[in-house]
């Protein structure tokens, strides 16, 4: 697979603003569009979704399907951090506050979110 000159950091940025910028456009003619109409409902269904698609993906061992999966979930991500109003800064401060932190202890320290057991 081939690297792109454009960190994928840049490149979620510059997606985080496209988002924004169809919040008002006609659900009719975009795709982006119509998802932020519809509501965090609809963006967290189509998370869930691309989510297990490139769960699939990654078992399957086709990097390039997962590639394009995993391309599938940000940008369903970014959709859904926008409809509920959540900035890419938002999501930076979080993984900031964890850098150096235990994964495991991490974990331990969040509160219990009502997800299933064996989360």
């Amino acid at each position: 697979m081939s690297t792109s000159p454009e960190s994928l950091g840049a490149t979620l940025d510059a997606l985080a603003l496209t988002i924004a910028s169809r919040r008002g456009a006609d659900p009719a003619t975009s795709y982006t569009a119509s998802l932020l109409h519809a509501g965090p409902a609809k963006c967290a269904k189509k998370l869930g979704e691309e989510g297990v698609e490139a769960a699939l993906a990654a078992v399957s061992g086709d990097r390039a399907a997962l590639a394009g999966e995993a391309a599938d979930v940000l940008f369903h991500l970014m959709v859904t951090l926008e409809v509920c109003g959540v900035t890419p800064g938002d999501v930076a401060a979080a993984l900031a506050v964890r850098k150096g932190v235990s994964g495991h202890d991490e974990k331990k320290s969040r509160p219990e979110q009502g997800l299933p057991s064996g989360k």
